[in-house]
């Protein structure tokens, strides 16, 4: 990565999340303080402060918290239990269709293995975090604790199956491609991804490089005293533009996704 505090957040990040051995290079004080702001806005300051110790030296004294001791690391038990009770599905009604009855064929396979839905559920989460803000750090983590402390406990070719008929093999190989570049997995660890895309890095950096601008407007429209609404326009047509970016990797669900977020905007409206 050509940014240094970017390429400082994922030393950190695999240092806290996978216990790798990283060497950071120096930065300003202001330049550390953007990368927390990165990682509080990616929900990753947890993994931060897990790596944070291994150089002191190099953390500046205005931000002792994550100078100071590591502490635990988020359960990825406690992780997925989150999500499993958010319970995710998709925007497009024909793809929420489909996944609601694969749930319920699921949930009366005596031999399947709960490790093996949570799995889908995980990827499902990620696409819509990644539709809706940008791709999410803090889910690429998850998914990269959870293969490894529970990958073998999943049936990845009914994950495989499920990915095929939900339209989602490049999205779960675009995460896979994610954990591959960024945080040293094998290939072989990821057997539903069967090629890697090309374009993850890429996409990464820019959703990283837009986490300060959606910090600052993430409003989308809103009513002036005179009754009319206004819209943000530029946050409107980021929004767009990342649609774009996504289509193909899933067009339908991309196109759902955003028309379900504009419309959920102007029923916020309304109330």
């Amino acid at each position: 990565m050509p940014n240094i505090i970017n390429r400082n957040l994922f030393r950190l990040l695999r240092i806290g999340a996978f216990h790798t051995t990283e060497t950071l290079e120096p930065m300003s004080a202001f330049k550390w303080q953007r990368l927390i702001q990165i990682a509080e806005k990616q929900d990753v300051v947890p993994f931060i402060r897990q790596a944070a110790p291994q150089a002191p030296q190099l953390f500046p004294s205005a931000l002792p918290s994550f100078g100071g001791a590591g502490g635990g690391l988020p359960s990825v038990d406690d992780y997925v239990a989150a999500i499993a009770e958010a319970d995710p599905e998709l925007s497009n009604i024909l793809l929420k269709w489909k996944m609601k009855r694969m749930k319920k064929h699921e949930e009366q396979n005596q031999e399947s293995t709960p490790e093996t839905w949570q799995l889908l559920q995980l990827l499902i989460n990620n696409v819509n975090q990644t539709l809706t803000q940008g791709i999410s750090l803090r889910g690429i983590i998850e998914l990269g604790r959870f293969l490894r402390q529970k990958g073998q406990n999943v049936d990845f070719v009914q994950v495989e199956n499920w990915l095929h008929r939900l339209d989602m093999m490049r999205m779960a190989a675009l995460q896979g491609s994610i954990l591959v570049n960024l945080f040293n997995f094998d290939d072989d660890e990821l057997p539903f991804m069967h090629q890697q895309e090309k374009a993850a890095m890429k996409l990464v950096e820019r959703s990283l490089s837009h986490t300060a601008a959606d910090t600052a407007e993430n409003w989308h429209f809103r009513m002036r005293t005179n009754g009319m609404v206004q819209n943000n326009s530029k946050v409107l047509r980021r929004n767009l533009r990342r649609s774009f970016k996504f289509m193909r990797f899933n067009p339908i669900e991309t196109t759902s996704n955003f028309m379900a977020n504009f419309a959920k905007t102007l029923a916020e409206i309304e109330e």
